[in-house]
């Protein structure tokens, strides 16, 4: 089962500031407890709420709890750095995330000054126009536009 990590540059996990070894080198955490202890992951279909600079393959190993849109478990390895979530792909997926913007403002005039911009990253533009896509069609909208950023992710980067 392939599983995926986002860490700050240099290997940094983003909110413990773990500096992770080197891919292939397990790193153990004292129990399993989501949001709290443990290795943290997500599967692919959830990769849009926790993007970030350097994505990553992950292995987890020992007990896996699964809540909500992560995953965590015992111990964990890096397996692969994602080489093609970069600068450019990164913008790429930000301008698919403008496009569909625009293509739900065009249906809703009052969605139009909500475009996500450029500046503020992937993991905000994927955000905002999940957002407008629920306050169209709702849980249903938001839960689709997640899934079709998903497949973006999963298309251009050849995962999964």
């Amino acid at each position: 089962m392939t599983f995926f990590k986002v860490l700050r540059p240099g290997r940094v996990a983003p909110f413990n500031r773990l500096v992770w070894p080197e891919p292939g080198e397990w790193v153990e955490a004292d129990g399993v407890d989501p949001c709290r202890r443990g290795i943290h992951a997500c599967r692919l279909r959830h990769l849009p709420h926790w993007l970030g600079p350097e994505l990553w393959e992950i292995e987890l190993d020992g007990e896996l709890v699964e809540e909500g849109r992560k995953v965590a478990a015992r111990r964990g390895r890096l397996v692969r750095r994602v080489e093609g979530w970069d600068a450019a792909a990164a913008r790429a997926y930000v301008e698919s995330c403008i496009a569909e913007a625009r293509r739900r403002a065009e249906r809703s005039p009052e969605l139009a000054g909500y475009l996500p911009r450029p500046e503020r990253g992937a993991a905000v533009a994927g955000y905002i126009v999940a957002r407008l896509a629920e306050l169209q069609d709702g849980v249903e909208g938001y839960e689709a536009e997640r899934a079709r950023q998903g497949g973006w992710l999963a298309a251009e980067l050849g995962l999964g």
